[in-house]
């Protein structure tokens, strides 16, 4: 019987019923340190090498033509600071250096991970949030406290999850969804165990232990990993909740995305979750989807989405969707995360409210996509289908 997990607020307080289908398209080409930090949020790390997305000429006066507001009309300058998934690192450095060298604002984003981005979003240390975890209730009405006003929650990032792993020699490896749950149970301990031998005949595998590596911050990577565990291997394979902190003590762990891939890489026999723009040289997985193995992509990822529905409680502000990941999405990659953006639509300081529907809109806009898309690693753009529910969320943003 086809068994379906729904993560949602509703799963984190009480279930909800799944509202009218409404698909979410996408165009097929296409998480935390400590919580007491809520310091001004530090820049990431130097950009990559110039894209073509970024040499295109914007045009300084007004930027993006699909945005409802030209940009160069909200009159943003001075700063903006933000803070959140680590996953979207890269994108959020392309993004912040473009809007930077066109509008001559600097955006500061910290990659702390999702819980600690949507804590210093509520508690007013940054002025918007990067977060692979919906927002559960509380924290929504927590957040709307403390923007006195309505709460964006705005899909502007979607990517596959790589399964990465470090063994010398293999570089194709095919892992079921029942594999990935007992490898990282610690049911399977070595490389060469017969479950994982039948999916990948031919291949010489090690004798070699496997060392799962985990994030050890509350990680929206890790709740959308745990979510595909679930729904595609099923809750007597992986009898833990879905959530954003790693359920089993005793395991080797790091923090931050940059931070099991380099235990990964540095570990013979590690394997690990991650955003697949920063797996590096690590190789990555192909996972089983209705008995045949797929390799993540963008088109894999696009498929996905386009096979969702917006969750229960999604409204025309909070566009949250509802990933099926249990393999009734033809030719879709499930294990894949979308990243929301977390802002307010009304700010005490008119600048800032400015500085954020300036950044959002360039975010979500095709040039700002492309920038991302050209920095990541397998990520999908968001569709003209999407962004047409988008743009309107963000121009609800009061300026003056």
């Amino acid at each position: 019987m086809e068994s379906t997990v729904n993560i949602t607020r509703s799963r984190k307080a009480a279930s909800l019923a799944l509202a009218a289908a409404l698909a979410v398209t996408l165009a097929a080409c296409s998480d935390d340190s400590d919580a007491e930090d809520t310091a001004a949020p530090e820049t990431t790390d130097a950009a990559e090498e110039t894209t073509d997305a970024e040499t295109t000429d914007s045009g300084d006066s007004e930027g993006p033509s699909d945005v409802p507001t030209p940009i160069g009309e909200l009159g943003v300058s001075g700063s903006l600071n933000g803070s959140g998934a680590s996953s979207m690192a890269n994108a959020q450095q392309a993004w912040r250096d473009r809007f930077s060298a066109d509008y001559g604002v600097t955006v500061n984003y910290n990659p702390t991970g999702s819980g600690t981005g949507r804590e210093q979003f509520i508690s007013g240390a940054v002025s918007f949030a990067g977060t692979d975890s919906i927002l559960s209730e509380e924290e929504l009405d927590a957040a709307a406290n403390r923007c006195g006003s309505e709460v964006l929650e705005l899909p502007l990032y979607i990517s596959p999850i790589a399964i990465a792993y470090n063994l010398p020699g293999v570089e194709d490896l095919n892992l079921s969804a029942a594999n990935v749950a007992a490898i990282f149970s610690g049911e399977i301990t070595n490389w060469n165990d017969e479950a994982i031998a039948a999916d990948n005949e031919g291949v010489e595998l090690p004798d070699l232990d496997i060392v799962p590596v985990n994030r050890a911050d509350d990680s929206g990577t890790t709740e959308n990993f745990t979510e595909y565990i679930v729904e595609a291997a099923g809750e007597e394979a992986w009898p833990y909740e879905p959530n954003d902190a790693w359920p089993i003590s005793g395991t080797q762990s790091a923090e931050k995305t940059s931070g099991v891939m380099d235990l990964t890489a540095q570990t013979e026999g590690a394997i690990t979750y991650g955003d697949a723009s920063q797996i590096g040289d690590l190789s990555a997985a192909n996972v089983e989807v209705n008995g045949e193995f797929l390799a993540y992509s963008p088109e894999a990822a696009a498929a996905i989405v386009d096979g969702s529905e917006p969750t229960a409680d999604a409204t025309d502000k909070v566009l949250t969707v509802e990933l099926k990941r249990d393999g009734s999405v033809e030719n879709a990659y499930p294990v894949v995360m979308i990243s929301y953006v977390v802002a307010c639509t009304e700010y005490d300081d008119a600048q800032e409210a400015a500085n954020v529907k300036g950044y959002l809109s360039f975010m979500a806009s095709g040039e700002g996509q492309q920038a991302a898309t050209a920095a990541g690693g397998g990520n999908a753009p968001i569709s003209d289908d999407l962004k047409s529910r988008v743009m309107p969320a963000i121009d609800s943003i009061v300026t003056q």
